[in-house]
């Protein structure tokens, strides 16, 4: 890296060396030039007369003056005359210098602004290159954080519109119950359970406004200790059992009763049970989940697996990011505020691990991999 660096100011380098060195040479020479041009067998004659001239003083006297402050001191005047132009040589050269420093200013006033690449002199091409990444970086951050944040305003849109169907069918059919106390029973049963099957529908909502609301503002901290993997995803597959049975599904486990990993129980756990519930969710009715998990050298690989549409490519790296449903239909019951996925990315990174997502031939898998240490 430290070479990449160094042959990347090269240019830049080698063109201030050169200056430097013009003017370390320059400066002698021109002098030398001004003494063989101007200076010599006249110099001193000019001196006596401007000595005459300016102290009014006899051509004896402005002979003698010129002796006492120049022939003496003939090697310290050249030595001087050097070194001031030397030196404005210098300030010409700094000068220069400084243009780096304003067209820097110009490229780091660019990163903000929507106008073409930024461009920097020839030299200063491998700043011009990283300013030029950075500027990438921050115009995709920005669409990407637009982007999320139209995500999220959608679905908070489509969900308090959503919430208002359940909500009137509560209060409708609690009016109707309310209005008349001598229904009869097997009615009234049936308005309970519709009025409680709504209830439930609203408290889902509600939860999915509650995620959002968090996701953002809770910050993720890990306790480890040794797990026992293979009971985890066992208790798992027997909690999610009702919503596999109302899909027609079934889960089908494999791994090795000894199998553990290091880790923070509770958010693992929250791990699983999101990809699980994607799984079901975007499964095909009376197909298998198939739950396998391994160790491999210093890892441990947990895969899911289920049978359904296949995910396109292009979606596939989509499904991690915040608020991004696979099903952007607000009215489906597949899917929820599209942060499951994106907060077990988070854990599993946390973690050390990895998370990815493959689709083919009817077929979806996401492998967690997990640092056994």
């Amino acid at each position: 890296m430290k070479d990449n660096r160094r042959s990347d100011y090269s240019g830049f380098k080698r063109k201030l060396y050169i200056r430097l060195v013009c003017i370390g040479v320059a400066a002698p020479v021109l002098i030398y030039l001004f003494y063989r041009r101007f200076w010599h067998r006249r110099g001193g004659d000019w001196l006596v007369a401007v000595f005459r001239s300016l102290f009014r003083i006899s051509d004896e006297e402005a002979h003698r003056l010129y002796t006492i402050i120049f022939r003496g001191n003939v090697t310290f005047f050249w030595i001087a005359a050097i070194m001031v132009l030397f030196f404005l040589l210098l300030w010409v050269i700094l000068n220069w210098f400084t243009n780096y420093f304003d067209a820097i200013n110009r490229g780091i006033d660019g990163l903000l602004s929507d106008d073409g690449d930024i461009s920097l002199p020839p030299e200063m091409a491998a700043t011009e290159r990283k300013l030029n990444e950075v500027k990438s970086e921050l115009h995709k951050r920005a669409v990407d954080a637009q982007l999320a944040e139209q995500r999220k305003n959608d679905l908070v849109m489509y969900l308090a519109h959503d919430i208002r169907t359940p909500l009137t069918s509560v209060i409708g059919y609690l009016s109707l119950l309310s209005e008349a106390p001598d229904m009869p029973a097997e009615q009234r049963a049936r308005y309970v359970g519709i009025t409680l099957d709504k209830a439930y529908r609203l408290e889902k909502m509600i939860n999915e406004f509650f995620e959002i609301t968090r996701y953002n503002l809770q910050q993720i901290t890990l306790t480890k200790e040794k797990i026992d993997l293979c009971y985890m995803l066992v208790q798992l597959t027997d909690e999610f059992s009702p919503l596999l049975m109302e899909h027609g599904n079934t889960a089908v486990l494999d791994a090795d009763e000894d199998l553990t990993v290091c880790g923070d129980p509770d958010r693992l756990a929250r791990v699983f049970q999101n990809i699980l519930k994607n799984a079901i969710a975007y499964s095909s009715s009376g197909t298998e989940i198939r739950i396998t998990a391994w160790e491999s050298d210093d890892d441990v690989v947990i895969v899911f697996q289920n049978q359904g549409k296949t995910i396109p490519r292009e979606k596939l790296a989509s499904l991690f990011e915040k608020f991004y449903r696979l099903d952007a239909a607000r009215t489906s019951d597949t899917g929820g505020a599209g942060l499951g996925l994106a907060i077990a990315k988070e854990i599993v990174t946390l973690h050390g691990g990895t998370i990815t997502a493959d689709s083919h031939d009817g077929i979806v898998e996401f492998t967690v991999t997990l640092p056994n240490h």
